[in-house]
């Protein structure tokens, strides 16, 4: 889920999916580019001719932290050069939860060539729409599934994957079953020792349900950080935090130089910052009553 990127658009066909319905706009200012939706919300954007190019604002952090994966944790954090520029970047074995138009899945087989990937999607009919409309066969290495992401994760080997990715929205909500300790749990058994765990997670006024997101990853993880544009952070308007979780040290120095350099500059938090952002706020539980929040209607202009 995110937020329309600025720019004309001109509007493509309609199509059924087992969700609703479907959207395909196109992208008046880029060759290739297309913007999916469903239900009115924008989910990805696509472009044909360039996989590199991320659009959406929490889409370009969650590359950086995926760009980073090979970073010298130990390097000068106000060094001129990022820790890890200039080398080969190695192939990974990736999970994606949610699929839409597949965005991150191509990035990754565009940077780091090689690398094996499986995304769990369980909307059949947008998953045979992104095949004919978006087509997928010229990334090679990338695998789609159609079943939900609990029971993709369960069927997972132990300690076989770099990179877990939970990005999966029904319609503008998070479905809260992927945002559990118990969920979390699954995710740290099937990646490796060094491997990280990525969430998109969407919220708004006083970030209630980012802030118990964050301490159940914080419950599992021994490592964790929390990306987001300013605003989004003090719960000053709704939008997207990107949680960034491993075993392992996370190259924070080099995140916190390219999310302030960005072309919307976003704060990162971690340490005693970010146990101070989730302090006294539960971890969330399998079978708990709670529920996502919703973004107001003036998020996606339909005010």
């Amino acid at each position: 889920m995110a937020r329309k990127a600025k720019g004309a658009r001109l509007l493509s066909d309609l199509h059924k999916i087992d969700g609703g319905e479907a959207e395909l706009l196109r992208d008046a200012d880029r060759d290739g580019g297309w913007m999916l939706c469903v239900g009115g919300v924008p989910q990805s954007y696509v472009d044909l001719t360039d996989p590199t190019y991320l659009d959406f604002e929490y889409m370009r952090l969650i590359g950086d932290v995926v760009d980073c994966m090979d970073a010298d944790v130990n390097a000068d954090p106000n060094a001129g050069q990022g820790a890890g520029q200039g080398a080969v970047p190695r192939a990974l074995d990736a999970v994606h939860i949610g699929g839409a138009g597949c965005t991150l899945p191509r990035y990754i087989a565009a940077t780091r060539p090689g690398s094996r990937q499986v995304v769990f999607e369980p909307d059949g009919e947008l998953v045979r729409l992104v095949r004919e409309r978006l087509p997928l066969r010229r990334v090679p290495g990338v695998k789609i599934r159609i079943t939900d992401g609990r029971s993709g994760t369960a069927a997972l080997a132990d300690q076989v994957d770099d990179l877990v990715v939970m990005d999966a929205f029904a319609a503008a909500s998070m479905p809260v079953e992927l945002a559990t300790r118990e969920f979390a749990l699954e995710a740290a058994r099937v990646l490796r020792p060094g491997g990280v765990y990525l969430m998109n997670v969407a919220d708004g006024f006083r970030l209630t349900f980012s802030r118990r997101v964050v301490a159940t990853v914080r419950s599992v993880f021994r490592h964790v950080l929390l990306l987001g544009e300013p605003g989004v952070l003090r719960g000053r308007r709704f939008g997207n935090l990107i949680v960034a979780a491993s075993r392992r040290p996370l190259p924070t120095g080099e995140l916190t130089r390219r999310a302030a350099g960005g072309a919307f500059p976003a704060r990162l938090m971690t340490g005693d910052e970010l146990a101070g952002f989730c302090a006294g706020a539960a971890p969330l539980r399998d079978g708990e009553p709670v529920e996502a929040p919703v973004p107001p209607p003036q998020v996606f202009g339909r005010s």
